[in-house]
């Protein structure tokens, strides 16, 4: 995977992530002292909507499905490394938390941050989903039909 490929991935992560469990994973992050918090705001955390689209059965014409709100913050750490965070909804301090984290995962810290906070994001989120995969399966319907002796 290349490193663009790599921040898609932690970016997504971060943006999907429960608040509770980034500020969790983040506080108890040993490189998340009050000294690696410094930074300055390129752009404070803001809220604001954007236009969400879809594709009829995911290959037809593209078309205005509504409008979903964002928060959004750009962010600048001493070393020179930036860092963006956006999120669904209206919390400011988690896009603060993403884009820490963002900009800290360009540093030599990253390999701790990605150990300390995003794998145990990843795998809280897997969970998750999975439980809720199997809640899904447990009230599938199978339809189906008999043969008749009249063919």
């Amino acid at each position: 995977m290349t490193a663009q490929n790599d921040r898609k991935v932690w970016m997504s992560l971060l943006a999907k992530s429960p608040v509770t469990d980034l500020k969790r994973l983040w506080e108890g992050f040993e490189g998340a002292q009050p000294g690696a918090q410094s930074h300055v705001w390129l752009r404070a955390p803001e809220i604001g909507g954007v236009m969400v689209r879809g594709r009829t059965g995911a290959t037809g014409a593209p078309f205005n499905l509504g409008e979903m709100t964002v928060t959004r913050c750009s962010l600048k750490l001493p070393g020179g490394e930036v860092g963006h965070g956006y999120v669904q909804g209206r919390d400011k301090d988690h896009a603060t938390r993403a884009a820490l984290v963002d900009a800290h995962m360009q540093t030599a810290q990253s390999e701790a941050i990605r150990r300390g906070v995003l794998d145990p994001l990843e795998e809280t989120m897997r969970a998750t989903a999975e439980t809720r995969a199997r809640k899904a399966a447990a009230t599938k319907v199978d339809f189906f039909t008999l043969v008749r002796g009249e063919d």
